[in-house]
């Protein structure tokens, strides 16, 4: 097992943080708008489908727990994972005009959801459009940003954004920056960064082998932020 007890000394900087789902200061969390109302709360298991594409879409879903992905499946049955979504994420937003789901959301492990009844809220709860619009536009830049990525980063590049943006979006949680835990196969990680499988274990395997991270399964330990950062910009 790796340390799970290193402390940050210095906050993690994230590629994608002017991207991310932090609220503005002084505007509640939507998860703080909706704490004290009577939610349903559901538990779902690992693997378990939050909903499916062509589902009615009857809420959209706060995710208070767990680590979920979402992926569109074509015709012939290829998926393409679309992103990876934690606390304070929502899900179903990219249907929130469409009567049924555009997509697949799955729990990849243990996790619980808000389901919220849109229709019911926008009129009577002060702050929420304000709230789920500052959500949809944060949506469409990370969607920006890590179109980039996968259009202009090399392979190990790709890689590295990825752990330093989940590496930042933990700390926002209140966890390490440095010990990642991928809830995700290196298989999903791969179909997220448009990567094959073997070279997305070709590049964790000569980032440790540089010193750049330490691998164990799917634990993963940050051990110089610094050269992974001198990694994006191209410094040898």
């Amino acid at each position: 097992m790796l340390d799970s007890t290193l402390i940050c000394e210095k906050p993690a900087l994230s590629p994608l943080a002017w991207s991310g789902n932090s609220h503005q200061a002084g505007c509640p969390s939507l998860e703080t708008l909706l704490q004290d109302l009577p939610l349903q709360r559901r538990r779902v298991r690992a693997r378990q489908h939050v909903f499916r594409s062509g589902q009615p879409r009857q809420f959209l879903y706060l995710i208070h727990a767990g680590f979920f992905k979402t992926s569109l499946l074509s015709e012939d049955g290829r998926e393409k994972i679309t992103g990876f979504r934690m606390r304070g994420d929502l899900l179903g937003v990219d249907a929130i005009d469409l009567p049924r789901h555009a997509c697949d959301a799955i729990a990849l492990d243990v996790g619980e959801v808000w389901e919220i009844p849109v229709a019911e809220l926008q009129d009577g709860l002060p702050g929420f459009q304000e709230r789920l619009t500052a959500v949809l536009a944060n949506e469409i830049r990370r969607d920006w940003s890590w179109m980039l990525a996968v259009g202009t980063l090399t392979a190990e590049q790709r890689v590295v954004t990825f752990l330093l943006d989940l590496s930042a979006q933990l700390e926002r949680l209140g966890f390490s920056a440095h010990c990642l835990l991928l809830r995700m196969s290196r298989a999903d990680l791969g179909n997220f960064l448009s990567l094959q499988l073997e070279t997305v274990t070709r590049v964790l395997s000569r980032l440790q082998a540089t010193g750049l991270i330490d691998v164990a399964r799917r634990e993963i330990r940050i051990a110089d932020r610094t050269g992974l950062h001198a990694l994006l910009s191209g410094v040898n």
